[in-house]
C-alpha cells in the first residue's frame, strides 16, 4: 500500500473513531439534535420542497451562521457528493477515504436541474439525490423517492450568511428491509454527519472570505506618501505585495456537541 494511501486511511480511521460517541448516543438526544442550531422560526418556517414528503418519518431542521456572504457559501454546497467534493465530514465513511475538497471545483458549478448528487458509488434513485430546483446563492433542493434535502442561504448584516438545512425522509415500511436500514443509518448517523457537514461548509466559506478580503485590502493599499523637495530617489526600492498564505481548514472539530448560536 502506498505511504500516502496508508496515511490517509489511518487518518480516516482515527477520525471516524473519534466520532463514535456521537454516533452511539445520537438517539438519546434526538429531540435536541433534530433542530441543532435552529431557531423556533427556522424550525416552523417553510422550506423548498416541504410539500413533496408531507408525512415524513424524520423531519430535521438545522442551522449555522457563517461569516461569509451567500455567494461564497453556495459553491461548497452544490459540489457536494460521493467522489465529487465529498461531504466535508468523516471521509472514510462517506467518500471512500478520499479527502473532501478544500477548494471550489469548477466542473460542478453551477448546478443543473436533474444533476445527480451521489451518496455512494452506485448511483440510482435510492443511493443518490437529484437537483430538483434552485435559485443561485439563495436556495437548493435535492430529492429522491421518499426524501428531500433542502438548503436555504439567508443573507445577514455584515456580509454573513444564515445557512439552514432541512432533511425530510419517509421510512417506506412497505419495504421493511429498506425502511429498517434507513432508520438505523439516519437515527444513529445523521446528526454526527450533518454536524460535520455544516461546520465543514462554514470553515471553507470563512477561509475563502478571509482570503478574498485580505487580497482586496492588499490591492487597495495606497502607496506611502514621501515628503521631498526634489525629484524622487530612483534608487528607492518599490514596495511589493506579499503572497497570502492561510492555513487549510480543520477537518477535525472538537466533539463538543454544542449547537451554533442561532
Amino acid at each position: 500500500m502506498p505511504k500516502d494511501l496508508h496515511r490517509r486511511v489511518g487518518h480516516g480511521v482515527l477520525d471516524a473513531l473519534g466520532g463514535l460517541p456521537l454516533f452511539a448516543t445520537a438517539p438519546l438526544y434526538r429531540h435536541w439534535h433534530l433542530r441543532w442550531g435552529a431557531t423556533d422560526q427556522e424550525v416552523q418556517g417553510p422550506m423548498p420542497g416541504d410539500e413533496i414528503v408531507p408525512k415524513a418519518s424524520l423531519n430535521v431542521t438545522r442551522a449555522i451562521t457563517i461569516d461569509a456572504p451567500p455567494e461564497l457559501v453556495w459553491p461548497w454546497i452544490v459540489q457536494m457528493g460521493y467522489r465529487r467534493a465529498g461531504f466535508y465530514t468523516y471521509d472514510l465513511l462517506d467518500n471512500a477515504g478520499f479527502d473532501s475538497a478544500d477548494h471550489i471545483l469548477d466542473e460542478y458549478q453551477p448546478p443543473k436541474i436533474g444533476d445527480w448528487m451521489p451518496m455512494a458509488r452506485k448511483v440510482n434513485e435510492t443511493t443518490a439525490f437529484k437537483v430538483k430546483a434552485f435559485a443561485i446563492n439563495e436556495w437548493l433542493l435535492w430529492d429522491k423517492p421518499d426524501s428531500t434535502w433542502a438548503w436555504m442561504l439567508v443573507p445577514l448584516e455584515g456580509g454573513r450568511t444564515r445557512l439552514v438545512s432541512r432533511l425530510k425522509v419517509r421510512y417506506a415500511w412497505e419495504r421493511p428491509a429498506s425502511a429498517i436500514l434507513s432508520l438505523v443509518l439516519l437515527e444513529f448517523g445523521d446528526f454526527p454527519m450533518m454536524r460535520r457537514v455544516m461546520k465543514g461548509i462554514k470553515a471553507r466559506a470563512e477561509r475563502l472570505n478571509a482570503q478574498r478580503s485580505q487580497g482586496s485590502r492588499m490591492t487597495r493599499r495606497p502607496s506611502p506618501s514621501v515628503a521631498q523637495s526634489g525629484p524622487a530617489d530612483p534608487q528607492r526600492p518599490r514596495s511589493r505585495l506579499s503572497t497570502l498564505h492561510l492555513p487549510p481548514p480543520s477537518y477535525c472539530d472538537p466533539l463538543s456537541g454544542q449547537p451554533e448560536d442561532p
